[in-house]
């Protein structure tokens, strides 16, 4: 299992795709963990470039120390971990609490990005914040799930879900099953809960308009997490930010197959093969 020990804490982290495509560096969202799937390396990135991917402190093999968190700490973790293999800068994706992280690492670490992509992620402060899900993160687990779905993509209304009830409740136990062979491990809860707690207090905004990479931003027009709205914000405040829309909610990378193409495109040049 390859893992580096960076600020004290080791990071599990894996590289795999296209050795001689574009170095891109893939920050994952909320509760991210390497051993579930699909992730990031089932996909169409990786057949176009060089990725490279963690889990973050507190989540899945990473080391879960001690609270609390902070988004300045995650920033520094991925510059860390960069600077441990031996990569100057790269190419960064933020997905959702990643694409927070990503904002946090252009500020305090500019020379390590290139570009930049952020999806379905949100600024803080005035620029406006993702749903807290720290406010659910008590539910029961299944409840969690279909309360937040209609949240997660605002097209699943309970009209939506009554009409759709074999796939809902097998989507739901997906997740559930997914979860379960990680469930009781040590301090896996306590990871998590510090995690929602960083990401409570995120808050990038004013230091958004200083970003000189180009950059990405990628929304779903459904998504009640990050609202299309928000995306919105992001555009208007960095000065070299192209915005983009697709057909889904906050799973739009799932969703929709031009996202996927679109961002390969601005990070390498080249079209995903799947796209």
């Amino acid at each position: 299992m390859p893992v580096s020990t960076v600020n004290d804490i080791d990071i599990h982290w894996e590289m795999r795709g296209n050795e001689a495509g574009a170095r891109v560096l893939f920050i994952g969202g909320t509760g991210g963990d390497l051993r579930k799937t699909p992730n990031v390396f089932d996909g169409p990135l990786a057949k176009s470039a060089h990725v490279l991917t963690f889990d973050q402190r507190g989540l899945g093999r990473t080391s879960k120390p001690d609270g609390p968190y902070s988004m300045e700490d995650y920033a520094d973790d991925v510059a860390g971990l960069m600077a441990a293999l031996g990569w100057d800068d790269a190419h960064v994706i933020g997905v959702s609490f990643g694409g927070m992280v990503a904002q946090h690492l252009v500020a305090r670490h500019p020379a390590r990005v290139t570009r930049l992509v952020l999806c379905c992620t949100s600024p803080g402060g005035d620029g406006g914040s993702s749903y807290p899900l720290h406010e659910v993160a008590a539910m029961e687990e299944e409840k969690r799930i279909r309360f937040m779905m209609p949240i997660s993509d605002t097209r699943h209304t309970p009209a939506w879900q009554a009409d759709n009830r074999e796939l809902v409740d097998s989507l739901i136990r997906m997740q559930i099953d997914g979860e379960a062979p990680y469930r009781d491990e040590p301090r896996r809860a306590e990871g998590a809960l510090l995690q929602l707690d960083a990401r409570r207090h995120h808050d990038a905004w004013d230091g958004l308009d200083a970003i000189r990479q180009d950059v990405l931003i990628c929304g779903g027009k459904y998504d009640g997490i990050a609202t299309p709205e928000t995306q919105a914000r992001l555009a208007e405040r960095i000065p070299s930010a192209t915005l983009r829309m697709y057909e889904g909610g906050h799973l739009f990378l799932l969703q929709d197959a031009r996202a996927w193409a679109d961002i390969i495109s601005f990070v390498t040049g080249t079209p995903g093969d799947d796209a």
